[in-house]
């Protein structure tokens, strides 16, 4: 087994493939280089976007927006009358996904709520076509479980992280799903029981998208 579990050149010939980016978009992708922080990246967004448009978007939400990134590629997929709900515990990163959808044009269809995301998603009905999931770690099963009634049939969860992020190590990723005790950190079992969860859950169909960090795509059948 290779110790990087997504080889660089799966990403850089994706990226080949991704639509073009706007000014917007690579002004936050010149950010998260400067300051590292965590997107999902031009192939995923765009795999992002490609989703929204497969299963006809109208209303989306997402577990954890940072500044804006992946809502950014997702919102111009969905129409102008369409919803697209981020949320951040961060008020300053809140404030700049604002700006950022804004600059984009795409404030019409995005709602931005201040807080736990958990907690919000429960003072909305759905139906959801499309959730992204990059919260906290160790609180993904959490958040699918609080979701995946209100995800409508044919609709899509997308999970980022499912491979590698900073506190998660893939061996012991896999060694918690084969059933094996190990001491791994909290977001490798955050991570283990999520993909636990999505796997046996008999409403959903799992994938994994070997891009980025691992994305896990649930489609509701």
């Amino acid at each position: 087994m290779p110790d990087d579990p997504l080889p660089d050149v799966t990403e850089e010939f994706a990226r080949t493939l991704a639509p073009g980016r706007d000014d917007v978009i690579r002004a936050m992708d010149e950010r998260a280089d400067r300051e590292g922080f965590p997107t999902v990246g031009p192939a995923v967004g765009g795999w992002l976007r490609l989703l929204a448009r497969a299963v006809d978007a109208e209303r989306v939400f997402e577990f954890g927006s940072g500044y804006g990134y992946s809502a950014y590629w997702v919102a111009s997929a969905i129409p102008a009358d369409g919803e697209i709900v981020l949320t951040e515990i961060d008020a300053d990163e809140l404030d700049d996904a604002r700006e950022n959808l804004a600059a984009g044009g795409f404030e019409d269809r995005a709602h931005f709520e201040h807080g736990d995301a958990i907690e919000t998603v429960d003072a909305y009905d759905g139906p959801f076509d499309l959730v992204l999931i990059d919260n906290e770690k160790d609180r993904y099963a959490e958040a699918f479980e609080a979701v995946r009634e209100k995800v409508a049939p044919g609709g899509i969860v997308a999970a980022d992280n499912a491979i590698e992020a900073g506190p998660i190590d893939f061996e012991d990723v896999r060694a918690l799903l084969a059933g094996d005790a190990v001491d791994a950190t909290a977001s490798s079992h955050g991570i283990a029981d999520y993909l636990a969860t999505v796997r046996d859950d008999p409403d959903f169909e799992t994938s994994l998208l070997p891009l980025g960090e691992g994305m896990a795509v649930s489609i509701r059948v």
